[in-house]
């Protein structure tokens, strides 16, 4: 039987309390990018493997990550490039921005976004 890629069942509730809970900068992005302001359906808190992407465009195959100080730690710079390793290993691409640059450069992180699409 073949594995589930998206949202897998036993994450729902993960999910579910990741969204109730955004970030100051996930709710930023989140205006800027939902209801297709870039053309395009994100996802918020998407369940992809064992992993919860902050963003997601399934048409652009697109994974969009917000790091905030604690992904300057070595143990979770080891992390982040093997689950960035995963998603390019099932065809997708992720970018990460900086809480910094979401709080002030939301434009660029917006045409960066724009772009790669």
């Amino acid at each position: 039987m073949k594995e589930q890629l998206f949202n897998r069942p036993e994450y729902t509730q993960r999910r579910q309390e990741l969204r109730k809970n955004q970030t100051a900068t996930e709710q930023i992005l989140w205006q800027a990018i939902r209801g297709k302001q870039l053309g395009v359906k994100f996802r918020r808190q998407h369940g992809i493997g064992h992993y919860i992407a902050d963003f997601y465009c399934h048409k652009a195959k697109l994974i969009i990550e917000i790091d905030g100080e604690y992904h300057n730690d070595k143990e979770q710079i080891l992390k982040d490039k093997e689950r960035t390793a995963y998603f390019n290993e099932i065809g997708l691409k992720e970018i990460r921005f900086s809480n910094q640059q979401i709080l002030f450069e939301i434009e660029n992180v917006l045409n960066e976004i724009d772009n790669i699409m």
